[in-house]
């Protein structure tokens, strides 16, 4: 699950001894991050699929 952080909140990630970035990471899902959106700490954030277009112009003529 991808996670980040509410608008100013110092969120420790305990697997990785460190803070949670303002950007969000995944994280595994566990009841310790399930806390953390309850106590709206952070909140869930749909992944999004990175899409990488082509720029070739081979056969284009």
């Amino acid at each position: 699950m991808f996670v980040k952080p509410a608008d100013g909140a110092q969120v420790p990630d305990p697997d990785r001894n460190d803070f949670l970035p303002a950007e969000g990471r995944e994280v595994e899902a566990k009841s310790y991050w399930f806390r953390r959106i309850e106590n709206e700490e952070v909140y869930e954030v749909a992944a999004t699929a990175t899409i990488i277009e082509s720029t070739s112009t081979k056969g284009v003529n």
